[in-house]
Parts: C-alpha cells; sequence; structure tokens
C-alpha cells in the first residue's frame, strides 16, 4: 500500500496560523498541498537552523526580498525565538505564515510569542477512518494504528519502534526536557499500559520506581509533545460519589499497541477493547478539529465502577466504546446509570462491532461502528 489520502482539515489562505500535529501525521504533505509556491524553512534541516539561530533577523531581509505570499515554518518549536520576528513581519508587512510542528511545549513553556492572538491554531491527526473510506481495513487500523505510513505498512513493528526512537531522540532528548532519558523510556512502557484509564500517578510511580510528581510531569510531556491528551471527569452536579481523576489516551493505537508490547490484536479480547475505545476517542477528536464544532470531551464513572467512556460539553451527548460483537443488557449499564444521575442527557450511543443497528426502548442507539462513522461525520451526535 502507498496511497495519498484526501485529508479533511482545510487551512486558511488568507492568514497566519499555527498547525499542530504528532511527527509523521502528514503536517508537511498538507501545507505543499495547500502552499505550493510558499517560501519554506525547514527547521530539522541543521544548517537551515544554525542560520537563523545565529541571525534571525534574516528572515526579515530574506522576506523583503523574496516578497513570498506565504512562509511556512516548519518544526518551529525547535527555534520560538523566530516567533518576533514573525510577528515583526505580519504587523509591518502583512506576510502570512504557516506555523508547524511536532510539539507545543517549548512555545507553551517558554514565554514564546503567540503573535497577540494572531496565529489560529490548527490541529492534524493520523489518519482517520473517514479519510481511508472505502480502503479501510478495520483490524489493520487498530492493530499498526494512524500514522499514515505506518497504518499501510506491511512491516509495521520496525516503523514504530523507529518512531518511538526518534521520537525520545528529537523531541526528548534534544529538547532536554528530561534529566534522564532511560527513565523516561520505562515510564513510556509502563504508561501505555494505563492507556484509556484513569490515572493513578502513585500506583505507576511505584512500579518504576519514582516520585508521583515526576510521574504527572511526564505525563504532561506525552501531552505538550503530542503524544498524548488527557480526558477529563464530567464533575457536574453529582448526586453519587464519581471519580474525578483524568484519563489518558495516546494518540495512536499502533504506539499505544506497541509500547504495552500487546501483539496482533483478536477479536474479544480485553486488548481489543482497550484499542476500539481509544480509536473511538480518535475519530471523536477528528471530527471536533476538522470540523470545527468546538466540543468538550469528558467521561463520568461512579466510584463503584460503572462508567461512560465519553460525554460531549454537558450531556449532550454520551457514547460508550465496545468492542463486542454482541450488546446484551450488561453493555448498557453505564449508559442507563447515566441516565438516572443526569436525566437531561440529550444522546446515549453504544458503539460497537455488533452489526445488528438498533434502538433500546429507553432510547440508546447500539450502532456498529461503520454506522457510527457515518453519522459523527454527517453532525448527529455534536
Amino acid at each position: 500500500m502507498n496511497k495519498k489520502y484526501k485529508r479533511l482539515l482545510q487551512l486558511p489562505r488568507d492568514q497566519t496560523f499555527f498547525l499542530w500535529g504528532p511527527r509523521q501525521a502528514g503536517k508537511s504533505t498538507l501545507l505543499h498541498q495547500f502552499f505550493p509556491e510558499a517560501f519554506w524553512i525547514d527547521l530539522l534541516l541543521y544548517d537551515v537552523y544554525r542560520k537563523y539561530l545565529t541571525d534571525p533577523q534574516q528572515l526579515i531581509d530574506e522576506v523583503e526580498l523574496k516578497k513570498p505570499a506565504f512562509v511556512v515554518i516548519d518544526e518551529v518549536q525547535k527555534l520560538p525565538l523566530l516567533l518576533d520576528i514573525v510577528h515583526w513581519l505580519i504587523e509591518n508587512k502583512d506576510t502570512r505564515f504557516a506555523l508547524c510542528g511536532s510539539s507545543a511545549r517549548k512555545v507553551k513553556r517558554g514565554n514564546a510569542n503567540l503573535l497577540g492572538g494572531r496565529g489560529v491554531r490548527y490541529e492534524l491527526y493520523g489518519l482517520s477512518a473517514k479519510e481511508i473510506g472505502d480502503d479501510l481495513d478495520f483490524m489493520r487500523l487498530l492493530n499498526n494504528g494512524c500514522i499514515p505510513p505506518i497504518y499501510q505498512s506491511d512491516q509495521p513493528k520496525r516503523l514504530l519502534n523507529s518512531y518511538i526512537s526518534q521520537y525520545l531522540k528529537e523531541e526528548i532528548a534534544s529538547e532536554g526536557v528530561v534529566r534522564n532519558l532511560p527513565y523516561f523510556s520505562e515510564f513510556l512502557n509502563v504508561a501505555a499500559l494505563s492507556d484509556t484509564e484513569v490515572l493513578n500517578y502513585s500506583t505507576i510511580a511505584r512500579d518504576i520506581g519514582m516520585a508521583s510528581s515526576t510521574i504527572k510531569g511526564y505525563f504532561e510531556i506525552l501531552s505538550d509533545t503530542l503524544l498524548g491528551r488527557f480526558l477529563p471527569a464530567y464533575r457536574r452536579r453529582p448526586k453519587r460519589r464519581i471519580i474525578t481523576s483524568p484519563k489518558f489516551y495516546f494518540f495512536d493505537v499502533g504506539v499505544v499497541n506497541f509500547l504495552a508490547k500487546r501483539g496482533e490484536l483478536q477479536i474479544k479480547s480485553e486488548l481489543m477493547g482497550k484499542a476500539f475505545e481509544n480509536w473511538v476517542f480518535h475519530e471523536l477528536c477528528c471530527y471536533n478539529a476538522y470540523c470545527e464544532t468546538y466540543a468538550d470531551f469528558y467521561y463520568w464513572r461512579l466510584s463503584t465502577g460503572v462508567e461512560v467512556d465519553f460525554i460531549v460539553n454537558h450531556i449532550d451527548c454520551a457514547l460508550e466504546a465496545k468492542a463486542s460483537v454482541k450488546i446484551n443488557n450488561r453493555h448498557l449499564r453505564g449508559l442507563r446509570e447515566l441516565k438516572k444521575e443526569h436525566p437531561e442527557v440529550k444522546k446515549m450511543v453504544l458503539v460497537s462491532m455488533d452489526t445488528h443497528d438498533r434502538k433500546t426502548q429507553d432510547g440508546i442507539l447500539v450502532l456498529h461502528y461503520t454506522t457510527f462513522l457515518d453519522n459523527l461525520w454527517a453532525g448527529s451526535f455534536f
């Protein structure tokens, strides 16, 4: 397989913007498609990086000379001081920029110039099932993940190993965000076991032999470098005791499969269930970003362990992800308990591998994942 997929993210041609996304998600390819004539600055190239590090004001002279309609700065997080020059050019020369990066950590935490709100933020994820379209091989997606070259590969483990190694080398070691790289590498493997789970920093810290505060900081690094994202608990007007710690989801199910050493996923296995839930969240995030719905996501869980995987906004929609091929009342318990707690919930959906789409007497939509995708991208849920 070596297919180029049409991405659903639409970028502006008349304004400066930031484009964030994990490595190899396809950011550079997308920018080349949108801005083929742009003046391109790739800070991954050492000579280019060194040139602007030594004299960032060279950019002003180059823009004066070339007068480009658009300037792309790739991996902008490697040289945040260049953003001061970008800001000046926007203000004084009306130059437009696409500022692309795979880690927002230095920009967010280093007091970098964020252009006074002039740079709109966009995010590109790995491939959504909608973008893959009729070529979708669902078990390939759940095993390989959604990073375009890895999804298509017949040797995904080799590429995933390289991907993690490059992440450790280029995002973690080169930026100096951790003092002990071997410990962080071990943390990655343990953290993968917590994918889709409520975070317990103390337990993970005990397993690795580190402080809880360090583990919390490591998860924040994963979030800042776009390798994962937190899912907060829904805590509005609880009648019963609920869990309030966040969950954590790695950005790509293939990466978490590799780190957790899951091997080949099998239908009906517990690991299949975790991978399926991760993928549903990925699709929700893709739709939210590309269709600009600006929804907030939460999970809901009682202290007894009963939970609903995803809450959209304030109970606009509740979604449960189950990889089962035959859904029964046991799988619906979380949504029904949520309905007791929050009778105002507007929509209740269970996404599964059960091919029998239906609506229960109490209003729960039980949808095969393909039907879920059709409804999601048609805007039926939020």
